[in-house]
């Protein structure tokens, strides 16, 4: 098991945005919620102070702070895809409830998280300089991204 985990923080729906992460990312589960012993900031006796979860194999925490916090896009979480319909089932998926698009395969959720949603080959595509020069340019036209025609600035 990793000795790192990201923690994510909610003023009170860490429960609520783990079950919708699950959902969304396949290979995913809740493994443990830890309840408050005591009344704190993070609420009262019993509430959910942490839930463990693991998306696609990846450790992660949700803790219920108490207070609101904003994210940043300095810290992102990336997802990488085999395909289109993959692509666009993630895309849709984590943008329900409220979520807002941004440029190049970015969009924050509904509880500001940023989210990359990356295909696989990007790494391959990108390593040539010519061809990562034309995937690039095309990229920074996109919203959500279109793996076909990422895959055809590649081919040239």
């Amino acid at each position: 098991m990793s000795k790192i985990a990201p923690c994510l923080w909610f003023e009170s729906a860490a429960e609520e945005a783990a079950n919708f992460y699950v959902s969304v990312i396949p290979d995913s589960s809740i493994t443990h919620v830890q309840k408050n012993a005591s009344d704190g900031p993070s609420g009262p006796a019993g509430s959910v102070l942490i839930v463990e979860f693991r998306l696609a194999g990846q450790r992660f925490l949700a803790l219920n702070g108490g207070m609101k916090m904003e994210y940043t896009p300095a810290i992102s979480l990336a997802v990488d895809v085999a395909d289109q319909a993959e692509l666009d089932r993630v895309w849709d998926g984590l943008l329900a409830g409220g979520g807002k698009t941004e440029q190049c395969g970015w969009l924050k959720d509904r509880y500001g998280v940023s989210w990359q949603v990356v295909p696989s080959a990007i790494g391959r595509w990108m390593a040539d300089p010519v061809k990562g020069a034309r995937v690039m340019q095309s990229l920074m036209g996109m919203v959500k991204l279109d793996i076909a025609a990422l895959e055809k600035a590649w081919q040239g």
